[in-house]
Protein backbone atom coordinates (compact mmCIF):
# COMPACT_ATOMS: atom_id res chain seq x y z
CA UNK A 1 0.00 0.00 0.00
CA UNK A 2 1.28 3.19 -1.28
CA UNK A 3 1.00 6.50 0.97
CA UNK A 4 -0.74 9.06 -1.77
CA UNK A 5 0.07 12.55 -1.87
CA UNK A 6 -0.68 16.21 -3.16
CA UNK A 7 0.48 19.03 -4.16
CA UNK A 8 -1.37 22.16 -2.57
CA UNK A 9 -0.51 25.67 -3.80
CA UNK A 10 -0.78 28.84 -1.90
CA UNK A 11 -2.90 31.21 -3.46
CA UNK A 12 -1.47 34.59 -1.77
CA UNK A 13 2.13 33.87 -2.08
CA UNK A 14 2.24 31.08 -4.43
CA UNK A 15 4.37 28.68 -1.86
CA UNK A 16 3.63 24.90 -3.06
CA UNK A 17 3.27 22.27 -0.36
CA UNK A 18 2.84 18.67 -0.42
CA UNK A 19 0.55 16.77 1.83
CA UNK A 20 -1.10 12.69 2.23
CA UNK A 21 -4.34 13.00 0.06
CA UNK A 22 -5.73 11.25 3.04
CA UNK A 23 -5.46 14.20 5.32
CA UNK A 24 -6.43 16.79 2.32
CA UNK A 25 -9.73 15.33 1.46
CA UNK A 26 -10.50 15.01 4.86
CA UNK A 27 -9.97 18.87 5.59
CA UNK A 28 -10.69 20.51 2.19
CA UNK A 29 -12.96 23.34 3.53
CA UNK A 30 -10.44 24.46 6.08
CA UNK A 31 -7.32 24.17 3.31
CA UNK A 32 -9.46 26.42 1.09
CA UNK A 33 -10.00 28.68 3.89
CA UNK A 34 -6.23 29.29 4.58
CA UNK A 35 -5.59 30.16 0.71
CA UNK A 36 -4.48 26.62 -0.75
CA UNK A 37 -5.99 24.77 -3.37
CA UNK A 38 -4.92 21.88 -5.51
CA UNK A 39 -1.69 22.43 -7.38
CA UNK A 40 -2.07 21.10 -11.02
CA UNK A 41 1.29 20.68 -12.21
CA UNK A 42 1.43 24.05 -14.59
CA UNK A 43 4.53 26.08 -13.76
CA UNK A 44 2.42 29.67 -12.21
CA UNK A 45 3.98 32.84 -14.17
CA UNK A 46 5.72 35.18 -11.83
CA UNK A 47 4.08 38.24 -11.25
CA UNK A 48 5.59 41.17 -12.38
CA UNK A 49 5.29 44.70 -11.85
CA UNK A 50 5.02 47.61 -14.09
CA UNK A 51 8.17 49.91 -13.80
CA UNK A 52 7.55 53.07 -12.16
CA UNK A 53 8.11 55.99 -14.08
CA UNK A 54 9.53 58.85 -12.40
CA UNK A 55 8.70 62.21 -13.03
CA UNK A 56 11.34 64.51 -13.81
CA UNK A 57 11.51 67.56 -11.61
CA UNK A 58 11.64 70.69 -13.05
CA UNK A 59 13.36 73.43 -11.23
CA UNK A 60 12.67 77.39 -12.07
CA UNK A 61 14.86 80.01 -11.62
CA UNK A 62 14.11 82.46 -9.50
CA UNK A 63 15.74 85.87 -10.24
CA UNK A 64 14.77 88.69 -7.99
CA UNK A 65 14.43 92.37 -9.10
CA UNK A 66 17.08 94.66 -8.52
CA UNK A 67 16.36 97.27 -6.23
CA UNK A 68 16.91 100.72 -8.30
CA UNK A 69 19.00 103.44 -6.67
CA UNK A 70 17.57 106.81 -6.40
Amino acid sequence: MTIETVKLINDKNGAIIERKKVDYENNVNIWTLRGWSLHDGKTAKAKTEKPVIKAEKVVKKVTKKKKTKK
